[in-house]
């Protein structure tokens, strides 16, 4: 009977701590809801770039719309997934450790950017991730609503990997709900078409705007810079950033602006990848490839038979010129 007690108490304690994770993702939410209006505000008063209105609005709508998709769909597993499974690792991993509050936030901060930062740079390297995240660089106006602007697959992606550093670093709920509060807030900072004062003095530490746009461009060896997610230190330590004005914003060949295109150009193959040749060309150019290999094997082998056969013949030849023979019995018994 005590047992029993024990074991619904802390089933109840879960489900308390649970709720208070909820509410506190609540609050984040409504602050990173005021933080969207007013990034957008100063958008359109005083924007770094002048877009067409029309264009801007299509933006708006699309990213927006593939938001609240992603919201219904994935909102209700991902999070409270994510929170449950903090709440089972709590203590377990290797944050349990430190026992400074500060110490765990600023160590559990600076895992899942780092993370995040090896998981961009893969979604632009391998052909099967930048299927998916090709359609985040598919706006060709960036804005603060660019931020939300992800295939409901990279998502998964992203969890999956959130899910690694919580079960290693036995990441606490609380703790979580604040990381995910600090990353999306810089998200939406570095993508929002905006400039203020001391944005290149920032730069040295995080992901600011200016920096973030060379990594919409259209170019590659623009595109494939830039990766943080808010710290821009991991760029520095490996190479990656690049501090340049890009010629112009989006993904080559790509007319995907509404949510139903932006859903299926997750699941689309391009030629004319920016990430590289793309798998169809990929595959194509290894069927090429392939095809040249027989075709000049195949040549090889026809002629070591034609020559073959061409050292027959005239052996065949230079036995008969001999007539009879005794070095040559074949010849005898052909003749006889």
């Amino acid at each position: 009977m005590l047992n029993e007690l024990k074991s619904s108490t802390t089933l109840l304690q879960s489900y308390l701590t649970w709720a208070v994770n909820l509410s506190a993702g609540g609050v984040a939410a409504y602050i990173l809801l005021l933080c969207f209006s007013l990034f957008l505000m100063v958008e359109f008063c005083e924007p770094r770039e002048k877009v067409l209105p029309k264009q801007l609005r299509q933006s708006y709508r699309a990213n927006i719309g593939l938001f609240t998709f992603n919201s219904v769909v994935m909102s209700t597993v991902a999070v409270p997934a994510l929170l449950m499974l903090a709440e089972q690792c709590s203590g377990k991993g290797l944050l349990n450790h430190i026992h400074n509050p500060l110490g765990k936030i600023v160590l559990s901060f600076v895992a899942i950017d780092l993370l995040l930062y090896c998981l961009h740079k893969a979604c632009h390297r391998f052909d099967c991730l930048w299927m998916i995240h090709k359609v985040h660089h598919s706006d060709p106006c960036l804005n603060v609503s660019t931020a939300f602007r992800i295939h409901f697959l990279e998502i998964v992606i992203i969890n999956l990997v959130k899910a690694i550093a919580v079960v290693v670093l036995g990441i606490e709920g609380l703790l979580l709900v604040v990381n995910e509060a600090i990353i999306i807030f810089f998200t939406m900072l570095h993508h929002a078409n905006i400039s203020f004062r001391g944005e290149r003095f920032l730069g040295w530490v995080i992901i600011t705007p200016y920096l973030h746009r060379v990594h919409h461009s259209v170019r590659r060896d623009q595109h494939d810079r830039n990766y943080g997610a808010v710290l821009s230190i991991w760029d520095r330590l490996f190479g990656t950033l690049a501090v340049l004005k890009p010629e112009q914003i989006g993904v080559n060949g790509s007319s995907a602006q509404d949510l139903i295109s932006l859903l299926k150009c997750g699941f689309t193959l391009t030629d004319s990848s920016p990430a590289g040749p793309g798998l169809k060309a990929y595959y194509k150019a290894a069927r090429d490839w392939l095809k040249a290999k027989i075709g000049i094997i195949g040549s090889v082998c026809a002629k070591g038979w034609i020559i073959r056969k061409w050292r027959g013949a005239m052996k065949i030849m230079h036995i008969a010129l001999q007539g009879k023979n005794r070095k040559y019995p074949l010849y005898r018994k052909q003749m006889n």
